[in-house]
């Protein structure tokens, strides 16, 4: 299909379709770029999704709804249909994290850029399968490799953060913070 016949598509189709597909919200300057129309068209459009998804239009209320969130635009499965939705994902045998995934991803989150030695040295143990675990899930990825050692280097993507429900890392509580950091006493001894 040729640019000039998508453009003939109505724009709630257009963004229909993008909002569809996306997994993070999608801001509405980014929306208007990827349907060809301005910006108040968009929002415009938007709000009519909005309203018919509600049950404000011609037909019925629907099992999802269309949320600001985030200063994007996504869809969502409507609060009264939760208890669904986890009961059928929850037949469906989610995978979940092991123990040592866990440990091993608030290792990176906190520590990042942070390489697979320095992990295993916290942790005690090889870390190796658990970081292709967590690379394969898209929960952490490969920054840099270090230029002395070859390493390579890890850090968090912003799906952890979506999964999360948190947009930023320093958003994360502090790490025991009753405990002594172990700072006391470096300063002793240092000539004055």
């Amino acid at each position: 299909m040729d640019e000039s016949a998508i453009l003939q598509t109505p724009l709630t189709e257009r963004l229909e379709a993008i909002l569809l597909i996306v997994d993070e919200p999608i801001g509405l300057v980014a929306l208007a770029a990827a349907a060809g129309s301005p910006v108040p068209a968009v929002r415009q459009a938007l709000e009519t999704l909005v309203d018919d998804y509600d049950g404000r239009g011609a037909g019925p209320r629907r099992g999802f709804e269309l949320r600001e969130v985030g200063g994007g635009w996504r869809m969502y499965v409507r609060d009264d249909h939760d208890d669904l939705v986890a009961e059928f994902i929850g037949g469906q045998a989610p995978a979940r994290l092991s123990q040592a995934a866990l440990e091993t991803l608030a290792v990176i989150a906190y520590k990042q850029p942070v390489t697979r030695g320095q992990v295993a040295s916290i942790r005690a143990v090889n870390v190796d399968s658990v970081v292709r675990t967590l690379l394969a899930r898209g929960l952490i990825t490969e920054m840099f490799a270090d230029s002395e050692t070859g390493a390579i280097n890890y850090g968090t993507t912003d799906q952890l953060l979506q999964h999360l429900g948190i947009n930023s890392l320093d958003e994360l509580p502090p790490i025991s913070p009753l405990l002594d950091d172990g700072a006391d006493g470096f300063d002793e001894g240092l000539g004055s």
